[in-house]
């Protein structure tokens, strides 16, 4: 039996980011690429929705501590939702808060430039978890996948 190119892995949030992850900012609308003739003329900014489930897409940037490479550490993740999820936990510095993700999934993808290709994803969620939510298993270690480019992670 093949799998259809697209599919996308349900996978456990501690299972993907044994360290958690820190949001690096807000939560950002996706919006569709609009050229300088679209602005020029005054054509509204689209959001852009997701072709599975029909929602509306948003993004965060994330930074996971458990990355080792430094240019893999940080990249983007697609949230679905009907409205802009709202993050549950505190900063702790400035534009800089620890954060749980629930509904999470990976879609596998091939990243690099010429022969440094390396397998990744791209990961999803539906929202965040509430504050302290699982924060016990934290220390177990689990899985391990590291990150890359835009919402991507490369094998370990």
């Amino acid at each position: 039996m093949a799998i259809p190119k697209g599919h996308r892995f349900p996978v456990s949030f501690d299972e993907a980011f044994p360290k958690g992850l820190v949001l690096v900012g807000e939560v950002l609308p996706d919006n569709e690429y609009q050229s300088r003739e679209d602005r020029a003329s005054g054509r509204p900014v689209r959001q852009k929705s997701d072709e599975l489930t029909g929602k509306r897409q948003w993004k965060i940037n994330v930074t996971d501590p458990d990355e080792g490479n430094a240019k893999r550490a940080s990249f983007t993740i697609t949230l679905v939702g009907d409205v802009q999820p709202v993050p549950t936990t505190s900063e702790v510095l400035p534009g800089m808060r620890p954060i749980e993700l629930e509904g999470v999934t990976a879609e596998p993808r091939l990243a690099g430039n010429g022969e440094f290709k390396y397998q990744s994803y791209a990961f999803r969620a539906t929202g965040f978890k509430a504050a302290g939510a699982g924060a016990g298993s934290r220390a177990s270690g689990g899985g391990k996948a590291a990150s890359a480019g835009d919402a991507s992670k490369s094998a370990a």
